[in-house]
């Protein structure tokens, strides 16, 4: 004759009759058959047992359920979920819908740029108990899209364990969040005797043209001038006259004695100058910063391949980052373009740091 109540074999859970389970956690999944029409799970494990449940338990045959027993120091998984999710999230992301076997994601709230705090996030995962898995950080999203996933990864949790990843969490103060990325009036000088006198045709413009189209930026003004930089400075002081919160250069940017693209861009004020970056291509890269108005000088590269240090660089800009030269250095890790015969950037490793 079996016990009302006793023992399995995990000390966490108990078999006890259907008719007393109403607020315990099923501790195993219950499979429901039905001939002809139905076989498949009827109750997953981790279920909170309803009053409404009952009768359709003892319909499956289910006398006695094993069930989890939740000491005080201890939480649910999915009440752990939560707890974790809101000490994830930052501004601009939100939570989707309710946990499921454990597990809530966190959601972009609108479109943006996807910041991670990671090393906040391997503190959190050092944890042990609790996990997230994420995008990579300075991932362009769209409102919607799946950012992370958490979850408690035991069924029942100490809350000390999930206490510790909320205080990380609040520490770090954001460590999923959504910048919004800026729609920028964007002012263009195009460099070069070559280009400037007729001789070649300009490759530069359409390429920057559909690429600041893309983001939703508006083109104040597209200029050309030789390799003079008297000429380019006049260009680049009009631009900015114009209206243009972000100015963008072209050409001139090699070491060459006839570049002088970047000796202007000093020329103009520009302060904050790094020129070099550790990504191919785009090595000759150049960023600065004239009061607040960025300045990114684009070396030939951008003429010829599709995906470049500035498709890297331009949304963490327009995010509001401050770009010197740690952030240009860091993109080492991950910045060689594999030059796929089709490009599917940006889902590819390049531009990662892992």
């Amino acid at each position: 004759m079996c016990d009302d109540t006793h023992e399995a074999q995990d000390s966490t859970m108990k078999a006890i009759p259907v008719a007393r389970a109403v607020g315990t956690i099923l501790a195993h999944d219950i499979t429901e058959i039905r001939p002809g029409e139905f076989k498949g799970r009827a109750f997953r494990k981790g279920h909170l047992i309803r009053e409404e449940d009952v009768c359709h338990l003892q319909r499956l045959g289910k006398e006695h359920l094993y069930v989890l027993h939740v000491a005080e120091d201890e939480m649910h998984e999915n009440d752990a979920a939560y707890a974790l999710a809101k000490a994830l999230m930052g501004e601009g992301v939100t939570i989707k819908g309710e946990p499921k076997e454990g597990k809530i994601s966190i959601i972009a709230e609108r479109d943006g740029l996807l910041k991670i705090d990671r090393d906040a996030l391997l503190a959190f995962n050092m944890l042990g108990e609790v996990m997230c898995a994420t995008l990579h950080d300075n991932t362009v999203v769209k409102k919607g899209q799946t950012l992370a996933g958490t979850r408690a990864i035991p069924l029942v949790v100490k809350k000390y364990v999930v206490q510790a990843a909320v205080t990380i969490g609040e520490s770090a103060g954001k460590i999923i969040q959504v910048k919004e990325i800026k729609k920028p009036k964007v002012g263009v000088v195009i460099t070069g005797n070559e280009v400037y006198h007729g001789k070649i045709k300009d490759a530069f413009a359409p390429v920057i043209t559909k690429k600041i189209e893309e983001i939703g930026g508006e083109l104040v003004g597209v200029y050309y001038a030789p390799d003079d930089k008297a000429i380019i400075v006049d260009r680049l002081r009009e631009l900015l006259k114009a209206g243009a919160d972000l100015l963008i250069t072209t050409g001139g940017m090699s070491v060459d004695p006839d570049d002088v693209t970047r000796f202007a861009i000093r020329e103009l004020g520009a302060g904050d100058i790094t020129y070099g970056s550790a990504v191919l291509p785009g090595a000759m890269f150049l960023v600065a910063y004239v009061g607040i108005v960025p300045i990114l000088g684009i070396p030939a590269c951008g003429m010829y391949a599709r995906t470049t240090i500035f498709d890297l660089v331009l949304p963490r800009i327009l995010a509001g980052e401050k770009i010197g030269r740690r952030e240009l250095s860091e993109l080492g890790h991950g910045g060689l373009c594999m030059k796929c015969d089709v490009c599917r950037y940006p889902v590819c490793p390049f531009g990662k740091l892992g």
